[in-house]
């Protein structure tokens, strides 16, 4: 493919797949090693039923409007939990779980009865999200990246995804002392100042941001894929928390680049006529890496501590 092909038809595609991938990665180690990778799993869930609220309330589809109603939806779902904990008496794992796919099959419902067809809302939208149209129609080709006329066409999706991976990348390089230590050893962390309470907080918030802003472009399968798969295939590679994130950000690259490709290119080369979704098979292709990564590791015997 040339460059008058591959940069107005793939290169941004392909761009805001690796910042999705790796924004989601990066939190994602520190809830894998908590023991809490669900969370990544539950805030996909959450939020959807508030990007809709948001979008019937404001009839736009604008990232601040998604941003409060996401988060106002966690604050939902958080009080529901602990009322369902308190007054039923059950494991707070369980309610979760019931909450999470409640809200989650509650905003499915709001998507099948309100009217988004004049925008990119809807059910499928949800989970498989618009990598595929997020094409540059301005780009002639490589020289576009020198032409400002040019980048000023470029999709919204990826100036805010990359803002969004340098806000999760700032933030744990800011916290990183307190992150390594109470992520560890959280009684420790407690003995010498570390205030683990605020700071988990903060980590759930983080994750929450970075999912919020990629559920637009991706929907919330890749959401869900890159919270648990690369942390969890990385874990398997060492046992240095610096140099997991290190491996969590390449089997994230890897996912995306191969999976957008294998998505747009593989069954042509099977002689099929159609492609498929690329969040389903950059999804499917960091499950691989993880298969792969639990049979080969080097550390794949030891348990994650």
């Amino acid at each position: 493919m040339s460059g008058a092909e591959f940069v107005p038809l793939s290169l941004v595609p392909m761009l805001i797949g690796i910042c999705v991938a790796v924004a989601c990665a990066l939190p994602g180690n520190f809830l894998v090693l908590r023991k809490q990778a669900l969370i990544g799993d539950a805030i996909s869930h959450v939020i959807l039923p508030g990007i809709v609220v948001a979008f019937l309330l404001t009839g736009a589809v604008t990232t601040w409007p998604m941003l409060f109603g996401a988060a106002g939806a966690a604050v939902v779902a958080v009080v529901v939990i602990e009322a369902v904990v308190r007054l039923g008496r059950i494991e707070p794992g369980a309610a979760m779980g019931v909450i999470f796919t409640a809200m989650f099959a509650a905003g499915v419902l709001l998507l099948e009865q309100s009217d988004t067809s004049s925008v990119h809302l809807d059910v499928e939208h949800a989970l498989y999200g618009n990598l595929e149209s997020l094409i540059w129609l301005d780009a002639v080709g490589w020289s576009s990246l020198f032409d400002r006329q040019a980048l000023a066409g470029l999709p919204v999706e990826l100036p805010r995804m990359a803002a969004t991976l340098l806000f999760v990348a700032a933030f744990i390089a800011l916290f990183w002392r307190p992150l390594k230590i109470s992520t560890f050893d959280e009684g420790f962390a407690r003995t010498v100042g570390i205030r683990t309470g605020p700071l988990g907080f903060a980590l759930v918030i983080v994750a929450a941001i970075a999912a919020v802003a990629a559920f637009d472009a991706v929907g919330s399968i890749i959401v869900i894929a890159m919270f648990i798969c690369p942390p969890a295939a990385a874990r398997m590679m060492t046992n240095r928390l610096e140099h997991q994130l290190l491996w969590s950000a390449v089997f994230a690259v890897v996912s995306a680049v191969a999976g957008y490709t294998l998505a747009a290119f593989g069954p042509l080369w099977l002689g099929l006529s159609a492609s498929v979704s690329a969040a389903g098979m950059i999804a499917t292709l960091s499950g691989i890496i993880l298969a792969l990564a639990a049979m080969f590791g080097p550390h794949r015997r030891r348990g994650a501590g």
